[in-house]
């Protein structure tokens, strides 16, 4: 079991891990070696998400979960594999400990003081006298 946060946890077969070949540079071993590591995570069946954690790990996995509720991260960063595997892991879990996190409370609607008006209109008239002062004169 892999635990996210204190009440959840994860087990170990509920992820699945294909190896790819990486992008980008790294000479010959790129074209010899599968370091890149593509974690796949089925949070539409997992029994340890609540409803609303997995509502809020779908909507902020974004492109990363697939139409079926598959949460998908593909981790390339390193040369080996064992730092990619410990690289889409630690991703993982950070999305799931976002989307577990409480939501924010809602914003209270104010308006700003009759004084603070007057402030932003004065010194939106101060700049307006600026900026025309520094126009041509006027010659007489």
């Amino acid at each position: 079991m892999i635990q996210v946060t204190a009440g959840i946890a994860i087990a170990e077969s509920e992820l699945h891990e294909d190896f790819l070949r990486a992008s980008g540079p790294g000479g010959q071993n790129v074209n010899k070696l599968e370091t890149a590591v593509q974690l796949r995570f089925d949070a539409a069946a997992s029994p340890a998400l609540t409803e609303d954690v997995r509502a809020r790990l779908l909507r902020l996995a974004g492109r990363r979960a697939t139409n079926e509720g598959v949460v998908v991260i593909t981790a390339q960063r390193f040369r080996t594999r064992e730092r990619n595997r410990e690289d889409a892991l630690d991703r993982l879990l950070a999305l799931i400990r976002a989307a577990a996190a409480p939501p924010p409370p809602p914003r209270k609607a104010t308006k700003p003081s009759r004084a603070a008006r007057a402030r932003r209109v004065d010194s939106k008239t101060r700049r307006g006298t600026v900026k025309a002062l520094r126009g041509k004169p006027v010659a007489d």
